[in-house]
């Protein structure tokens, strides 16, 4: 079989795949959470590279691998829970307030450098009240954060709805700030790659193109909010179209 938009397979040792182990069990049903070794004969990697440039996620092909039982994490045939389980963590983690308010606080440094016309990018109202802003968001972010701990740690809160309203909020935040920096950098802010006159090694256009990818990854915003109105707030689930 094949296995798409695996991230860094092409550093990894193990990797986790949803096998369907009771062929005749019905959808979710009889999927076993498997980990297979990246050595295993029969597996052959293609590194994707995206937008940024980079090969962060990967095709894997499996021709006639073989992988002993005791690979199985979980039971067998409940491998559906794990993965929900994985998932749930995943969100959680996409995304770190401390290290996106550490580039709130660099942009500012950056900020305070560069100038318009001898007018210093910080002294820019409309800048300073975006900056401002955001630096109340990533305060929010952080707070939030404690949220989703406490919810882990308390067995009578629901973890995985804590864990996406992280991730939602997280992922749109971050490509925000970074694409905020990328203005205002004006036209320095289309240059990439190799160009000397990338400012902070064009990290700014880099981290923006990349959680473009993250708002996507591990469930898009569109099926976070989704998820979290109608499973955290109890909100009427989307009416489907039959015969579609």
């Amino acid at each position: 079989g094949q296995k798409i938009w695996t991230s860094t397979a092409q550093y990894s040792q193990m990797m986790f795949c949803l096998v369907r182990t009771e062929p005749e069990a019905k959808k979710h049903a009889g999927i076993s959470y498997l980990l297979i070794p990246m050595d295993a004969p029969g597996i052959d990697v293609r590194p994707l590279v995206d937008m940024t440039l980079k090969a962060g996620f990967n095709e894997v092909f499996f021709t006639d691998v073989a992988v002993p039982e005791e690979n199985i994490v979980g039971k067998r045939g409940e491998g559906w829970a794990v993965a929900n389980a994985t998932l749930s963590h995943e969100r959680g983690s996409l995304t770190d307030p401390n290290a996106t308010m550490n580039r709130v606080n660099a942009l500012i440094n950056r900020m305070k450098k560069e100038t318009i016309n001898g007018v210093k990018l910080i002294e820019i109202p409309i800048y300073r009240d975006k900056l401002m802003a955001l630096q109340a968001k990533v305060t929010a972010f952080q707070s939030n954060s404690l949220r989703v701990l406490s919810a882990k740690l308390n067995p009578r809160q629901d973890a995985k709805i804590a864990g996406m309203i992280q991730k939602y909020y997280g992922t749109e935040l971050r490509h925000e700030l970074e694409g905020f920096a990328v203005d205002v950098m004006g036209e320095l802010g289309t240059l990439y790659e190799d160009s000397p006159y990338l400012k902070d090694k064009g990290s700014w256009q880099f981290l923006y193109m990349y959680y473009l990818g993250l708002i996507i990854g591990g469930g898009t915003s569109q099926i976070q909010k989704n998820i979290i109105s109608e499973r955290g707030l109890g909100m009427p689930r989307e009416p489907k179209i039959s015969g579609v």
